[in-house]
């Protein structure tokens, strides 16, 4: 349960932790000066920290009441649950998921498992350790399919395979980024996502790239990429939203979060992550949803800080 506020002053000093050190720092820098601009226009008491670190010493002097978490990745990310798990020792709140809902889906696939023993329908996948027989793994997946880090975001290091002869490359690509390699089938169709704040879900998102596919540059840097939203009408889309907040929920996340899908030319959606701190730049998909929804930035920047109030923080 999020709770209502309605003075900037009850928010406290407010640290809005952007930056940091992992593969998505310039997305979450760029994140992080739209959200502290928002709030200052706002009233709110932020100021811009840089990195884990830095954070934590200024929480310990005693600087901040709260945290507006707009880190980006794991590994001085702050989005693989290490944070979280540092904020909760220090009885600091802050905004979004915890600790488990953090780690668990930033690691794609202990998501997908925690997924299909629930009946959540998700693409065929094999984990692979570091090591593993890729060929004999494409084999059991079939092509086209899709090689990726298991525990990145923002498109980072991911390749379709339509051939075996390009399959050595797409996992030397994937091996650059640390932790294991996720192989999953390619769903050919709709890329769609669906933004939820609080216990709203927000209008879905069609994704029409002019590339390929969804990726790093199509997100952040081109303005070719079209954006549809909602991205689906009727019944189709309450089944969209409804089968997102049911992955959200499966992952223990809470606050705000991200579900990306694709959905097949049947018509059939495929659960693919949840993104428990998505970006907040100009090209960003949660503050497009949100708008649809008649929720402007500033507010959307307000209503996510005002997830750090949820019970027990």
């Amino acid at each position: 349960m999020v709770n209502k506020i309605n003075d900037p002053a009850q928010f406290g000093r407010v640290a809005v932790v952007m930056g940091g050190s992992s593969a998505e720092r310039e997305v979450s820098l760029d994140s992080g000066r739209n959200v502290l601009a928002a709030l200052r226009a706002r009233g709110i008491d932020a100021h811009a920290i840089d990195g884990i670190p830095a954070l934590l010493d200024a929480l310990r002097a005693g600087h901040f009441a709260r945290v507006f978490n707009i880190l980006h990745g794991q590994h001085g990310g702050g989005e693989d649950g290490v944070l979280q798990g540092a904020l909760e020792s220090l009885n600091v709140p802050y905004t979004g998921s915890g600790v488990l809902g953090s780690a668990l889906s930033m690691d794609k696939t202990r998501s997908k498992r925690v997924w299909q023993s629930l009946g959540l329908s998700t693409p065929t996948f094999v984990a692979l350790p570091r090591g593993s027989d890729v060929h004999a793994a494409a084999q059991r997946v079939g092509f086209p399919l899709i090689v990726k880090p298991a525990c990145e975001g923002s498109s980072v290091g991911v390749t379709r395979v339509f051939a075996e002869k390009d399959l050595d490359a797409a996992v030397a690509l994937a091996a650059k980024y640390p932790g294991d390699l996720l192989m999953e089938t390619l769903i050919e169709g709709d890329e769609l996502t669906v933004a939820i704040l609080g216990r709203e879900v927000l209008p879905s998102i069609h994704i029409v790239p002019k590339a390929a596919f969804y990726d790093y540059n199509a997100k952040y840097v081109a303005e070719d990429t079209q954006y549809i939203c909602p991205g689906l009408e009727g019944v189709a889309e309450e089944e969209l939203r409804a089968l997102s907040l049911a992955a959200f929920d499966a992952l223990g996340c809470a606050g705000w979060g991200r579900v990306d899908v694709m959905r097949d030319r049947n018509g059939r959606n495929w659960l693919l992550e949840v993104n428990t701190a998505p970006g907040m730049t100009s090209h960003s998909l949660v503050p497009k949803a949100a708008a649809v929804a008649g929720i402007d930035y500033q507010e959307l920047c307000w209503r996510v800080l005002e997830t750090s109030f949820r019970e027990g923080a």
